[in-house]
């Protein structure tokens, strides 16, 4: 069911790159940039993660946390922190919980072939743990300026 804003954002836990115990709840009293992107180090979640990273001061200003999340392990999230110094943590969903939750877990088409995927997609939460906007057309290269408008 698709989550609209005004709405609570589910809670979830997941592990972080490190193996930390991650909650949302844990996030309660901080606004939440909760974004789902497909797949680790591919050229639009490069991008992606990058507009985060080099506005990540601005976004902190104005009162929010990042938190990424794909479907990639631990492992592969360590290894696109390190290599673009990403300074926000990436949760692992390897069961899908989260994405399924948020319902990003979509039938997607390339070249022809249907496959299932996470559709990008950002909710923006208020301090109470509730959705303030979801971006769908998330311009990668700029996203922190879609956030911050």
């Amino acid at each position: 069911m698709k989550l609209q804003i005004g709405e609570p954002a589910p809670d979830f836990e997941s592990r972080d790159q490190s193996g930390n115990p991650i909650r949302l709840s844990d996030y309660r009293g901080k606004k939440v940039v909760l974004y789902f992107y497909p797949k680790d180090d591919t050229p639009g979640c490069t991008a992606q993660a990058c507009s985060l990273r080099d506005n990540h001061e601005k976004l902190r200003q104005a009162g929010y946390e990042v938190l990424g999340v794909s479907v990639d392990d631990e492992k592969s999230h360590r290894k696109f922190i390190s290599k673009y110094e990403l300074p926000f943590p990436l949760l692992a969903d390897t069961d899908k919980k989260i994405v399924e939750a948020y319902d990003v877990w979509k039938e997607k088409s390339m070249y022809g072939r249907q496959y299932m995927g996470t559709v990008r997609t950002t909710f923006l939460i208020d301090e109470s743990g509730i959705i303030t906007d979801i971006i769908e057309k998330i311009d990668t290269k700029n996203h922190a300026e879609q956030i911050l408008k």
